[in-house]
């Protein structure tokens, strides 16, 4: 028996992709044409033995988020429940405040899975490497070269065993190349470390008048108080993967992630792409449209672009490399590239919204937000970066 915990987060979380968290939450932002953690949930659910998917987090139970749990639990056939945090306890306090619905049927092991990264999620192997040889922690890594490294959780492993000797989190120089992707699997004996930490806060009295280091004894980082005190035990060991791997932690990646999960899509879910037909839009690569849409017959999508619920697009529009959310409208003859078009939002006719067309991964960091919309006769406005990404909506010029 096994169990999956998708660890989602807050809303105090993620304010580098705001705005398009002001809507929904993040973890139901659409990426590739369907929520965000439903390829987490759609990954979880096609390993063996899976009996149960629980999302840890500090939302409120919303309706989006109700109507989405109740959706995924007919679709995949399994319990998919959500438990409500307190407070916000960190990559690790939700863990061993939950520790009871958790282990309730006695799992063999359970994956944890930090909600906002687009990975193939190759659980089986992870499972396989487990069943294997037996050890509480079990990582995901990958590799990065020496500049990326600095932005993640960096891994020093044995490469005979694959032990993790040492793990920083962020490190200000260069420790190794191997990385963290943030989907691990654990024994039920990796509760036993975190109610070590647990029990350390209450004894040190680092409660919430400590300001700046710990909001509360239930606080626990698994990165920082587990993986870091515990490399090099015999506890900890790695399973490097060669797949797709992202972190979506703002606009540009979760565009690249949204192409990640596109081209998985011609062997996971042929069935959500489109096709070009006689008399329909022409379609270049792989691009998803919602059932509900409306796109004129001389549209020309892709590659790498996903349209939502209820989303017109009209004659002429040309759109490449981009994200068009539910309610959105592009007028004729409109141009968008390497863009996310707002919910409910309009693009004027002939208006051209892009931006710089540099290769966006996961590592590199986005460009400024550039919006040029221009009208037919020629006459251009340029708008400042931070009015699309505050606004949350994309300028309309018409002619």
């Amino acid at each position: 028996m096994l169990k999956a915990v998708i660890l989602i987060g807050g809303p105090q979380k993620g304010t580098r992709f705001r705005p398009l968290s002001f809507e929904v939450p993040k973890p139901l932002f659409p990426v590739a044409g369907v929520p965000m953690i439903q390829h987490h949930i759609e990954a979880c659910a096609q390993v063996p033995g899976m009996q149960e998917i629980l999302l840890i987090g500090f939302y409120q139970p919303d309706e989006p988020l109700t109507q989405f749990l109740e959706a995924a639990q007919q679709e995949f056939n399994l319990p998919v429940r959500y438990l409500q945090e307190f407070a916000p306890l960190g990559t690790g306090g939700g863990l061993y405040h939950f520790r009871d619905q958790i282990l309730a049927g006695s799992p063999e092991a359970f994956f944890v899975l930090n909600a906002d990264v687009c990975s193939d999620f190759p659980l089986s192997a992870m499972l396989e490497a487990h069943r294997r040889q037996r050890h509480p922690f079990l990582l995901l890594g990958t590799t990065a070269n020496r500049t990326q490294s600095l932005n993640y959780g960096c891994i020093v492993e044995n490469p005979q065993t694959h032990e993790v000797l040492h793990y920083v989190e962020k490190p200000s120089t260069f420790i190794s190349d191997i990385i963290n992707c943030g989907i691990y699997l654990f024994s039920p004996e990796a509760l036993k470390p975190l109610r070590d930490v647990f029990q350390r806060n209450q004894q040190d009295g680092q409660l919430e008048d400590s300001p700046g280091l710990w909001p509360g004894a239930g606080t626990i980082r698994l990165e920082q108080d587990v993986f870091s005190a515990l490399a090099g035990q015999g506890q900890i060991y790695v399973h490097l993967t060669d797949g797709i791997w992202s972190q979506i932690k703002s606009a540009g990646s979760a565009l690249y992630a949204s192409r990640l999960y596109l081209s998985r899509y011609q062997d996971t879910h042929p069935e959500r792409l489109a096709k070009h037909t006689p008399g329909g839009p022409w379609i270049r690569g792989n691009v998803y449209i919602h059932p509900t849409a409306k796109v004129a017959p001389s549209a020309v999508l892709g590659p790498n672009v996903s349209i939502g619920k209820g989303v017109t697009v009209g004659e002429g529009v040309r759109l490449r490399e981009s994200i068009v959310l539910h309610g959105a409208t592009l007028q004729e003859h409109t141009c968008v590239l390497h863009s996310i078009v707002g919910w409910g939002s309009t693009v004027g006719r002939w208006a051209r919204v892009e931006v710089p067309p540099v290769t966006l991964t996961p590592t590199i960091p986005e460009p400024a937000w550039t919006v040029r919309a221009s009208s037919r006769t020629g006459s251009c406005c340029l708008l400042s970066p931070s009015w699309a990404a505050e606004s949350g909506s994309l300028p309309r010029c018409s002619s």
